[in-house]
């Protein structure tokens, strides 16, 4: 089953974050199991982020959480952010086009 991970952060660094996840995505091309990965701003609150990255399975989200370069990059976006992020786990139980 289809799988995808919401993760919600705040941070006034946007452009430092922009790097590490540049970083990561060099170091885990051929080892993760990240599908792709869509990056948006909330309009209301513009220090705010959310990540909604999908993956084939949940259980190749929790293979991609433990790759070196994931632990990594999660520890370095931990100290530009204010306060812990948000996850949300979600088996995706529909997919449709509109």
């Amino acid at each position: 089953m289809a799988f995808i991970q919401l993760i919600e952060y705040t941070t006034s660094k946007p452009e430092e974050v922009e790097k590490v996840y540049a970083e990561w995505e060099r170091a885990s091309e051929g080892n993760r199991t990240a599908r792709r990965a869509i990056t948006t701003t909330d309009r209301n609150d513009p220090n705010r982020y959310c990540e909604i990255v999908f993956f084939d399975s949940y259980e190749s989200a929790m293979e991609n959480s433990q790759l070196p370069q994931t632990q990594e990059y999660a520890r370095k976006l931990t100290e530009l952010m204010v306060g812990e992020p948000t996850f949300r786990d979600l088996d995706v139980t529909d997919d449709r086009e509109l």
